[in-house]
C-alpha cells in the first residue's frame, strides 16, 4: 500500500531514467514539498513515495521535469519548448489502498491514469 509513480518515455520507448520529480501535499493554492528525487533506471523512485503510515487523505501534486529530462537525452527542442514541467494534481480518498500514478510522456504529449 502507499503511493508510487513510474515514468515512461514514449519517444524512446523506455523508462524515463534520470528525470527529476517532486511530490507535494496541497491544500487549495498552498503546497508543501514532501519529497524530491531522480527516477532510477526503471523510471521509478527507489521505494514508495509515501508508505501506508505516511499517506493521508487529501490532495497531492507530482511535478515532473520533462524538458530537463529530454534535453539531457540530447533531444533538440524548440524554444520555447512545448512541455516544460508536467504537474499532476490528484486526491487520496482511502489510505488503505495503493495509489500508483504513472506518467507516459514525450516532448509533445503526456497521459496518466490511476494504476495498481
Amino acid at each position: 500500500m502507499g503511493l508510487s509513480t513510474h515514468v515512461l518515455d514514449t519517444m524512446h520507448g523506455s523508462p524515463a531514467a534520470g528525470m527529476a520529480v517532486e511530490l507535494y501535499s496541497t491544500q487549495g493554492e498552498s503546497s508543501t514539498l514532501l519529497k524530491r528525487f531522480i527516477t532510477n533506471s526503471d523510471g521509478r523512485s527507489d521505494g514508495l513515495l509515501l508508505d501506508t503510515a505516511s499517506l493521508q487523505v487529501g490532495t497531492y501534486r507530482l511535478t515532473f521535469d520533462v524538458v530537463g529530462y529530454f534535453k539531457a537525452r540530447g533531444v533538440v527542442l524548440p524554444e520555447p519548448n512545448f512541455l516544460n514541467r508536467v504537474s499532476l494534481d490528484f486526491g487520496i480518498a482511502n489510505t488503505q489502498q495503493h495509489y500508483h500514478v504513472p506518467l507516459l510522456v514525450s516532448p509533445w504529449s503526456y497521459s496518466t491514469y490511476r494504476g495498481s
